[in-house]
């Protein structure tokens, strides 16, 4: 069987090369005679696999040594949980509601203080992304937490928000890797894997130093305190060994491609065709206002529901898969990962423009 082109938001589309990089490698990686995924966590060949995938993370987003890098468990989810239990001092945390996850994550710190929102974009179906320049920031806060690229809406944060002073954590779970990032501006960037960089079941944490105390909120779990996991290296407990090796793998690819600025090229050239054709079409419409846009996912609608499941149907037979959009909002959505390739994106277009021709 042929391979589709799988526009899911995740479990999402990775690197043909790393795929079959990987199947070589199933029974026998390098002649140990074993599987990764059959390996001791603690044996001196997973140690190199994990302290290079490090090393190369570090490399590709230019990491100062002041920030941690941990790989985790439990999804970014967790993370909703464990933000507030590891970084509340006050009890006080700053969000900026644009999306589902943010909303989340806001919810969830709202059990352990007072979490507050200070923007948000509900009020148009989180189309866009909201001014951030002079934000009710609360004196007390420990954070600003933001979700910089809203998966379901297809928004991103093009300026990152004035956070007067205060620490800014950010969710980059669906645009991670995708284009460079200046990671001394925030206190802490986390994100699941499963989008953007491997399979699902690791989280990658990049957090500065001084934000990792044993002063954490009475209670916290041993295996939700980041001291934890930094004392350990990433390996109090079993690490996701697999998915830690996979992802180690799309860095030493994405480091063949050029790196960041030139992920940033081919994803913004690869946005344009989607994004060109949908400006042009009297049939489809994009659901963001342009300069809020993200380049990993775009939500797009016919205007009518029978034709938009129509559209999913008869794109799954001709080979482009998971376009159905989000529950919550409907239509469409292409999720246009760093592993998609132009020529997907290209005949999912071809597609569209069939399809319109057909039912305009």
């Amino acid at each position: 069987m042929s391979r589709v082109y799988n526009f899911s938001a995740g479990p999402a589309v990775l690197p043909e090369e790393v795929l079959k990089e990987a199947a070589e490698e199933m029974l026998d990686y390098r002649g140990c005679g074993m599987s990764v995924m059959e390996m001791s966590h603690r044996s001196k060949m997973f140690e190199q696999i994990i302290g290079e995938a490090e090393a190369d993370i570090r490399d590709l987003m230019g990491i100062p040594d002041n920030y941690k890098v941990l790989f985790l468990q439990g999804g970014a989810s967790l993370q909703f949980a464990m933000i507030p239990m590891n970084l509340f001092k006050n009890r006080v945390g700053d969000y900026i509601i644009t999306g589902q996850w943010a909303k989340k994550a806001y919810q969830e710190a709202s059990k352990y203080g007072k979490a507050n929102a200070i923007a948000s974009s509900a009020d148009k179906t989180f189309s866009y992304i909201p001014d951030c320049s002079d934000l009710p920031v609360s004196p007390d806060a420990d954070y600003v937490y933001i979700c910089e690229n809203n998966t379901i809406y297809g928004t991103k944060f093009k300026t990152l928000p004035n956070t007067k002073g205060k620490t800014l954590v950010a969710d980059v779970s669906s645009c991670f890797l995708s284009e460079p990032v200046d990671v001394e501006k925030y206190g802490m960037i986390y994100g699941g894997v499963q989008k953007n960089i491997g399979p699902a079941g690791t989280v990658i944490a990049i957090i500065r130093e001084d934000l990792i105390t044993e002063d954490v909120l009475p209670g916290t779990p041993t295996m939700m305190q980041y001291k934890t996991h930094v004392d350990a290296g990433s390996m109090y407990n079993t690490p996701p060994c697999y998915g830690i090796y996979m992802c180690g793998k799309v860095f030493k690819w994405l480091k063949a491609k050029g790196g960041l600025e030139a992920m940033k090229a081919h994803n913004e050239k690869k946005a344009a065709v989607l994004y060109d054709f949908l400006d042009q079409s009297r049939l489809f419409k994009g659901t963001v206002v342009k300069e809020d846009r993200s380049l990993m996912n775009v939500p797009f609608v016919t205007g009518d529901e029978e034709l938009d499941a129509l559209f999913v149907k008869e794109a799954k037979a001709a080979g482009l898969e998971n376009l159905k959009g989000h529950r919550t909002v409907g239509g469409m959505r292409a999720s246009i990962y760093n592993a998609m390739p132009i020529a997907g994106v290209e005949k999912l277009v071809d597609f569209m423009s069939d399809f319109e021709a057909k039912h305009k």
